[in-house]
């Protein structure tokens, strides 16, 4: 993430479940942990970047994607990869940003700016998985 390269990632992978909105603010916490846990840690940039695409993917998770999502955090020398799945199988989409404030449509935007790449696979079960992938 933005010029350093993780050696060790304590804990490996880090997963969690949620499905209120309180839990948006525990994935960001997490995610900073996460990122601080790696040696050598990422600046603080790289660090925000992070909890900001893992607070964005589970936002939209809860709002689009029914109500509930598992984020999983892992990282390996090449990069921190976010991965959320909802039980929702229809991708997100792209649509219009309000910029008068009411009805949101930066999330899909933002996260595609900010990470190296995204994907989307089927599962588990009938909904999907995005996964992020930021290079170190």
């Amino acid at each position: 993430m933005n010029g350093t390269t993780a050696t060790t990632a304590a804990p490996t992978s880090l997963v969690i479940a949620d499905d209120s909105p309180a839990g948006i603010s525990r994935a960001r916490d997490a995610a900073r942990a996460f990122a601080n846990s790696l040696r050598p840690a990422p600046d603080t940039t790289s660090a925000d970047t992070l909890a900001l695409v893992v607070s964005e993917l589970a936002t939209n998770a809860l709002r689009h994607g029914g109500g509930r999502y598992t984020l999983e955090l892992s990282a390996d020398p090449r990069a921190v990869r976010v991965s959320v799945s909802d039980p929702n199988p229809a991708h997100p989409r792209e649509r219009t940003p309000d910029l008068n404030g009411d009805t949101g449509g930066f999330g899909w935007h933002m996260i595609r700016r900010l990470v190296g790449k995204v994907t989307i696979t089927p599962g588990p079960g009938r909904g999907k998985t995005i996964h992020a992938v930021l290079p170190c």
